[in-house]
């Protein structure tokens, strides 16, 4: 196959693919020895981080972006200080290449293998956030990947000075060089990496709607493809009152900002504290675009549309429909739901069973929040996003998901 002409990141993807050649032979201490090392230089280095960012805030604001995006952008000490903790996190978690997936002994006595290897270069597209960075950065090196950032134009002061750190210090641990880089904020750019198939093995993308589908129609690399957010909490007639308002002012309120921030709430007709449960979320604040039912059940309810459905808000608004039964909760699900995380409130082992079976989702949470759609909170470290497809991963991006496999074969002779 030709190569394609990639001006902006061809050398950089070249790089990246000699130093995923050497990343992929080195034994777990080296790599956790290099995350160490990476913690402890973004802690020293909090003041230059903080100043980049600082100029990438006040330009942000200038520019009139919204608070909740401002929010992405920001980074503080203690930020700063939770990034670099996620980095030591890692280096506790297994190292998942050359973990054997199975194995047996073929009839004929050769021994079959297969085993856990690392992708190799894997190029991430992200948005604002620029802990992604650090994050994308660490994952990519414990699973031994060569990681090709292209962050968001807003975040480039933040994401070059966090990246200027990270690759020091991993070569001073004996890291190759070219492990971890930055590309250009160029819009180009995007466009050079979805299409530096044979140099780039996966590409991931993660952000808002209109970039997740960006790369998914034009990359000619394979995606691993994240998704948005429209999760929805079902309230079925049997929850206790009590721990439904609780966990839905938890979903909603916790950090509107985020993906797995609640943005439908779908109510048994039945459920009897149903004023009160909207009462309590327009007390917190949150703006209520609901059905009929739902608007005579509290005076704050604004009418809703098919676009409220289908909105990933962001912000402190929430769609809320009344449903017969969890039969058309999972209609309205199937509807308008992202695939990402769906929680249902129910003391009913009937209610629980049949929408655990009935909805299709990354994750589907049981008398929980949304909110613990993590890869921190399932405890597998730090996560580069929440995948909603189907293949190779789902859920979670953590690092057995940063793999792949290769079939060891040994014999002694064998001919077929």
């Amino acid at each position: 196959m030709p190569e394609v002409e990639l001006p902006l990141i061809g050398d950089a993807a070249r790089r990246a693919r000699a130093a995923a050649r050497v990343l992929r032979t080195l034994p777990t201490a080296t790599k956790d020895g290099a995350l160490l090392a990476m913690a402890d230089a973004l802690v020293a280095h909090t003041d230059d981080v903080l100043a980049a960012n600082a100029a990438d805030v006040e330009a942000a604001r200038a520019g009139g972006t919204p608070d909740a995006m401002l929010d992405r952008l920001r980074l503080d000490a203690d930020r700063v200080a939770g990034v670099a903790e996620a980095l030591r996190q890692l280096v506790a978690l297994p190292d998942p290449v050359g973990d054997v997936v199975r194995g047996s002994t073929l009839e004929n006595g050769l021994q079959l293998r297969q085993v856990r290897v690392p992708l190799g270069v894997v190029g991430i597209v992200y948005e604002a956030r620029p802990n992604v960075t650090v994050d994308a950065a660490g994952l990519c090196l414990k699973s031994g990947n060569a990681a090709l950032l292209r962050g968001s134009a807003s975040a480039y002061r933040t994401n070059t000075a966090l990246v200027q750190v990270l690759a020091e210090a991993a070569a001073k641990a004996g890291l190759p060089v070219d492990s971890v880089q930055l590309l250009p904020a160029e819009r180009a750019s995007v466009g050079e990496l979805l299409n530096a198939r044979g140099l780039v093995d996966v590409v991931i993308p993660r952000g808002g709607a209109e970039l997740i589908q960006r790369v998914v129609r034009e990359s000619t690399v394979p995606v691993i493809e994240t998704g948005v957010g429209n999760c929805h909490v079902y309230v079925d007639a049997s929850a206790d009152p009590a721990t439904a308002e609780a966990v839905v002012l938890n979903a909603k309120t916790h950090r509107v900002s985020v993906c797995n921030s609640a943005e439908t709430l779908l109510v048994h007709r039945d459920y009897p504290q149903r004023e009160r449960l909207l009462a309590a979320l327009v007390e917190a604040g949150v703006t209520l675009h609901g059905d009929d039912a739902s608007r005579a059940a509290h005076d704050a309810v604004v009418p809703a549309t098919d676009e409220d459905w289908a909105t990933e808000y962001l912000s402190m608004d929430m769609a809320v429909r009344v449903v017969d039964d969890v039969d058309a909760a999972l209609d309205h699900i199937a509807a308008w739901g992202s695939g990402h995380s769906e929680a249902i409130l129910a003391d009913s082992a009937t209610a629980i069973s049949a929408f655990v079976a009935g909805v299709d989702a990354a994750a589907v949470l049981v008398n929980a929040s949304t909110r613990f759609t993590d890869g921190g909170e399932f405890g597998f470290g730090a996560e580069i996003g929440i995948s909603t497809q189907k293949l190779h991963a789902r859920g979670p991006l953590g690092l057995p998901e940063l793999t792949s496999t290769t079939y060891v074969v040994t014999g002694s002779g064998h001919t077929r």
